[in-house]
This record gives C-alpha cells, sequence and structure tokens, in this order.
C-alpha cells in the first residue's frame, strides 16, 4: 500500500515520523516548506507551498492518505475528488496531539478501517470508527471484498447486505468451484467462522428471503442482478517485475514465490506479468513467465517513465543509468493495471538480482 503522510504544524510533522514507522515502507510525508528541518531527513519528505496542490496530488497518486491535521480542513480539501468507494483512497485522519485517527474515507473496499486500528495501536491513539458493520461487530462482505482483492458488483448491493445483517439476517457464501482460487477462498472464509458452500455451472437460485453472496469469475456474472446478491469477482494480481541482465528463470521464480507469500498468496494466484521492452529478450524472464503459464506484457520507456511521473514513484539512479528509467517493477505493473490504476499489494521489493512489484486492479 503506497501511502502519504500530511500534516502542517510542528506537532503533526513529529507525529506523521511516528505514524510512518508503522507504515509499509515508511511512506512518503509531505510538509510545508516552512516546517523543513522539523523531522529527521531519513524519513522520505516531500515539501510543498500549497496544500491544495497536494491534496489533489496524493489522492489520485497514493493507496492510503493520513492527514495529521483538522477533520474539516481534510474534507473541505478532498470533496472535489471523491467519488466511489470502489476507487477511492483510504483517508485517515488524526489529531496533532496523536490522540484520535479517525477512519474518514473508504473504510472497507480500500481499508482505512483496519489501517486505523493498527496505527492507533502504534502510536496509542483511540480509533474512531462510525460504519455500521463495524461498530456492532458484524462482519461485512464489502470487508471480506477488501481482504481478499474482490470486486463487488453491484455496488447498491452492499447496502442491501449490510443492512439485512444489521437487522440480524444471516449472510450465505457460495464460491465457485470452478475458480482457480477456490480453495483460498474458501480457507480465508473458514478462518472467519463462514462456511461457503462450493457450486458448479449454474447459480444456485436464491432462497426465500435469503441474501447471498457469490464468489465467482467476473466473466460468468448474469447481466440482470437479483437484488439481494453481492457477486465478488477477483481482481486481477499484476506482477512489475524488474531484473539484471542474465539473471535466471530460478531466481525470477523464487522472487516471485517470495513476493507473494508477502502478500499471503502463491504465484498461481499472478495474472499477469510486467517489465520494460528493455527486457523483452531476457531468457530467465520468458522462461519463467511461461512456467508459470501466464502473459508477460513489455512496456516502452516512455510509458514507464509517464508512470513514474504520474506517480511520483521512487527512482534508482542505478537503474536509471542503465536502462533509462529508474523504477521498472512498480511502473511496469500500473502500466498493465490500465487508466483506472491499482492499489499496490507490495511496493518494490529486492529480491537476489530481481525486483518484484505487486498490484491488484482497481
Amino acid at each position: 500500500m503506497r501511502t502519504a503522510l500530511l500534516a502542517l504544524t510542528v506537532g503533526g510533522a513529529q507525529l506523521s515520523a511516528r505514524l510512518s514507522e508503522a507504515v509499509e515502507g515508511g511512506g512518503t510525508i509531505y510538509l510545508p516548506e516552512r516546517l523543513c528541518g522539523s523531522i529527521s531527513e531519513d524519513h522520505d519528505i516531500v515539501y510543498f507551498t500549497h496544500l491544495a496542490d497536494v491534496i489533489k496530488t496524493t489522492f489520485t497518486r497514493y493507496d492510503a492518505m493520513i492527514c495529521v491535521m483538522a477533520t474539516g480542513i481534510v474534507v473541505r480539501m478532498l470533496a472535489p475528488y471523491v467519488q466511489s468507494k470502489l476507487y477511492d483512497p483510504a483517508v485517515l485522519v488524526f489529531d496533532e496531539a496523536g490522540q484520535h485517527g479517525i477512519s474518514l474515507l473508504s473504510g472497507h473496499i480500500g481499508g482505512a478501517n483496519e489501517l486505523t486500528r493498527k496505527l492507533c495501536a502504534a502510536v496509542n491513539a483511540d480509533p474512531v470508527i462510525t460504519t455500521a458493520t463495524d461498530v456492532t461487530g458484524v462482519l461485512a462482505p464489502d470487508v471480506m471484498a477488501g481482504r481478499l482483492a474482490l470486486r463487488p458488483v453491484p455496488k447498491s448491493a452492499i447496502q442491501v447486505l449490510n443492512t439485512a445483517l444489521l437487522a440480524g439476517q444471516e449472510i450465505a457464501y457460495y464460491i465457485a468451484s470452478d475458480l482457480q482460487q477456490a480453495p483460498f477462498y474458501e480457507a480465508q472464509l473458514h478462518a472467519q467462522d463462514i462456511q461457503a458452500r462450493l457450486f458448479r455451472g449454474e447459480i444456485p437460485p436464491v432462497g426465500v428471503n435469503e441474501y447471498r453472496v457469490i464468489i465467482m469469475r467476473a466473466k460468468d456474472v448474469p447481466n440482470e442482478h437479483e437484488p439481494r446478491t453481492l457477486y465478488l469477482t477477483p481482481r486481477r494480481l499484476i506482477a512489475g517485475v524488474g531484473c539484471r541482465a542474465g539473471v535466471t528463470e530460478a531466481k525470477i521464480l523464487r522472487a516471485l514465490t517470495e513476493a507473494c507469500c508477502m502478500i499471503g498468496r502463491e504465484p498461481s494466484a499472478i495474472d499477469i506479468l510486467a517489465s520494460t521492452v528493455v527486457k523483452r529478450d531476457e531468457r530467465g524472464l520468458l522462461a519463467a513467465a511461461e512456467t508459470l503459464g501466464r502473459e508477460i506484457r513489455f512496456y516502452p520507456n516512455e510509458e514507464i517513465a509517464a508512470m513514474i511521473e504520474r506517480y511520483g514513484l521512487t527512482e534508482s539512479d542505478f537503474v536509471r543509468q542503465t536502462i533509462g528509467v529508474g523504477n521498472v517493477s512498480e511502473a511496469a505493473a500500473l502500466c498493465a493495471a490500465g487508466e483506472a490504476g491499482g492499489r499496490m499489494a507490495l511496493g518494490k521489493t529486492a529480491f537476489e538480482k530481481v525486483t518484484v512489484a505487486l498490484l491488484w486492479e482497481k
């Protein structure tokens, strides 16, 4: 998860530095120019002149925004850009004294509620979470969707099922047995004391007064949606790969396996590989894609450079001098995700002669 931390005061900057220690990869801290030198330069810091410009940029660039400032400021600044709970980044607000952390936006799909709990525990703050299902302690289907990288369809069914849950109704879960990751989803639901029903072929007819969640391939979802049924379809997992010249297939497969393990998945969960066109003849990379049985796409350095600029990706001087661009794995994965972009499951991670980034498409 790519994270931006924003603050406006010395106290806010210091809290941002503490919060960054609990954020994957440390995140990027955005501070006003007048606060230059207020925290250690060991952090990844960007100084700005106008908060409004930074808010606009970070909202589309990052998976999560942590704002150490007044809630009112954040709400007014974000209002023009809020689009949908399915696509907006997680947004959290902390007071600069670190007493409260508020899950403000994208609590379920975007993961703001879970991130709020995690960061509040790290700095001993009180988490403020207002989504009804969380307050009452029931597990909402869109929470499971967020955890398992599943896309809810249709959006309107989320409210129908969550309302039913709050009224004491039970939700039945079904999984298409021909889904490649069916055993994984079944195990994850079982860990939450949910006994899913497996089916093959046609979708079982909905029972009288039954509310249900069906995990299946997107292409199999009916065009007409039954109002008490929420379909959860797998998002593609994109693996961006950068590597040294002459690296072996074994090293690439090992790196992909270790990277997937870091997010609790198997390499079989990868849907597509992506890299720079500079690596299109790299035998080890081509062989790894063939072994996995997955397509690999190579993108021109101009497109990769555009993604680096668009998302403010960190670059390596060595890689830039070697192949012309300073970030391959993250940028190539974003190229493969297309205009809608994606949520970073694992930022660029270096293995032996291989760099991997994992991205869930939005």
